[in-house]
C-alpha cells in the first residue's frame, strides 16, 4: 500500500466521521418547532433565518434526513400563513404605490417558535424566501415528495417576492442596505422558477411568477454585469464570493456562462485564499474577515458543476481540515484575515466566532454528497 493510498484512506475516514458529526449537530440543534438554530453557542445567532435553514435543510434532504428537512420546511410555511393578512396587506399597498418602512416587512430570522425576534436587526433581506422556495422545490423532486400541503404558504410567498424583488435590501451578509443584490435577485429567481412550474398554485400566478422570474434575469444582464463577470449588487463594480450561487446552485445563470466563469476567476484572484478558503468580499471587516468553509463549500460545489474535479475536491479537503477537535465547524477561520485589528472588536462585542455553524456543516454535507465521496443516507 503506497503513502498516497493510505493517505487517501485516512482521510475518507475523517471525513465519513465529520459528516455524521455535522448531521448530529444539525438534527440536535433543530427545535421541536422544525427551526434551525443558526448557531447554539453564539448568542446573536440563536435564530432561525429563512436563508441559512434553506441550505440546512436542502443538504439533510440529500442526506436521506427526509424529516428534519419538511420539519423545516413546515416551520416556514406556519411563518407565512400566520403573517397572511399582513403580507396580503402589504402587497396591495405596493400595488397601489404606497411607501411601506423597510422594518415593517418580513423578517430574515425568527425566534425557534416563530415570532419576530426583539433586538433591532438588519431585517429586510428577500433571499431567504426565495432560497426556501428552492430548497422546497429541490427536496420535492428528489423525493418526489407532495407539495399541495404547502399552497397557501406558498402563494403568499410567491406574492410577496413578485411584489418586492425589485426593492433594495440588505445581503447575504446583512450589510449593503440601499442596493438590489446580484446574489439575492438570483435567489429569488431560483425560487419562483420551481413555484412557476407547480400545479398547486393558481394558474394566473404561475404566469406571473415565470415572468417576475424571467425580468430578474433580464435586469441582472442589463445592469449587474461589468468587464465581462456580475456585479455585487445592480448598476455597481464589487465582487463578492455569494455571486457564485448564481450559477450554482440557482442557474440564474448556466456555470460555463462565460459572465459567471469571468466572475468565478476574479473571485479566485481576490478572494480566495491560497489554500483554498473564501473571504466574502474584499471588504470584510467581520472577525477580521476571515475565510468562509461555507464559501468554500459553494466554490467547490461550482467546480464539480464545471467539471474541475480536482479542484472540487481540494476544496472539501480544505473544509474538513477546519474543523475544531470535536468536529465542529466555524462560521470563519481566522488564519488569513483582512483586517486583523478588527478581529478582537467583535470578539469584545459578541464572543468568540460562531462554533458550530449549522450552515457550514451544512455546505460541507452537499459538497461531499455531490461529489460522491459519501451516499446517503447518513447516519449520526
Amino acid at each position: 500500500m503506497t503513502t498516497h493510498t493510505r493517505n487517501d484512506q485516512r482521510f475518507a475516514a475523517t471525513l465519513a466521521d465529520l459528516l455524521r458529526h455535522s448531521v448530529g449537530v444539525i438534527e440536535s440543534n433543530q427545535a421541536e418547532t422544525g427551526a434551525y438554530i443558526a448557531s447554539p453557542a453564539f448568542p446573536v445567532y440563536r435564530y432561525c433565518w429563512f436563508r441559512d435553514g434553506a441550505f440546512i435543510a436542502d443538504a439533510m434532504s440529500r442526506a436521506g434526513r427526509i424529516e428534519s428537512a419538511e420539519r423545516f420546511f413546515d416551520w416556514c410555511a406556519r411563518i407565512l400563513t400566520d403573517r397572511a393578512n399582513t403580507i396580503v396587506s402589504q402587497v396591495e399597498a405596493r400595488r397601489k404605490g404606497e411607501a411601506i418602512p423597510p422594518n415593517a416587512l418580513l423578517h430574515c430570522r425568527y425566534t425557534l417558535e416563530g415570532d419576530e425576534a426583539p433586538e433591532e436587526w438588519w431585517n429586510f433581506q428577500l433571499d431567504g424566501y426565495g432560497a426556501w422556495l428552492w430548497a422546497l422545490g429541490e427536496h420535492a423532486a428528489r423525493h418526489q415528495r407532495p407539495l399541495a400541503g404547502y399552497t397557501d404558504a406558498v402563494e403568499l410567498c410567491v406574492r410577496y417576492l413578485i411584489a418586492f424583488w425589485a426593492e433594495p435590501s440588505y445581503d447575504w451578509w446583512e450589510e449593503n442596505a440601499g442596493h438590489q443584490h446580484t446574489s439575492t435577485l438570483a435567489a429569488i429567481a431560483a425560487g419562483l422558477r420551481h413555484a412557476a412550474t407547480w400545479q398547486t398554485i393558481d394558474s394566473p400566478l404561475r404566469d406571473e411568477t415565470a415572468d417576475a422570474a424571467g425580468e430578474i434575469a433580464g435586469e441582472v444582464r442589463s445592469r449587474g454585469v461589468r468587464d465581462g463577470r456580475l456585479t455585487k449588487w445592480l448598476d455597481g463594480d464589487g465582487i463578492d464570493a455569494s455571486l457564485v450561487a448564481c450559477a450554482t446552485p440557482f442557474r440564474l445563470l448556466a456555470p460555463d456562462d462565460p459572465l459567471v466563469v469571468e466572475t468565478v476567476r476574479v473571485i479566485e484572484e481576490r478572494l480566495r485564499g491560497p489554500a483554498g478558503g473564501v473571504h466574502r468580499h474584499a471588504d470584510d471587516s467581520y472577525f477580521g474577515g476571515g475565510e468562509w468553509p461555507l464559501l468554500a463549500a459553494f466554490l467547490g460545489w461550482y467546480y464539480n458543476d464545471v467539471d474541475r474535479s480536482e479542484d472540487a475536491h481540494a476544496q472539501l479537503a480544505w473544509i474538513a481540515a477546519q474543523a475544531t477537535p470535536n468536529g465542529d465547524l466555524p462560521e470563519q477561520v481566522g488564519a488569513n484575515l483582512l483586517v486583523p485589528e478588527a478581529r478582537e472588536t467583535w470578539e469584545q462585542r459578541w464572543g468568540p466566532v460562531a462554533t458550530p455553524l449549522l450552515w457550514s456543516h451544512a455546505m460541507l454535507l452537499t459538497l461531499a454528497l455531490e461529489l460522491e465521496a459519501t451516499k446517503p443516507p447518513i447516519v449520526p
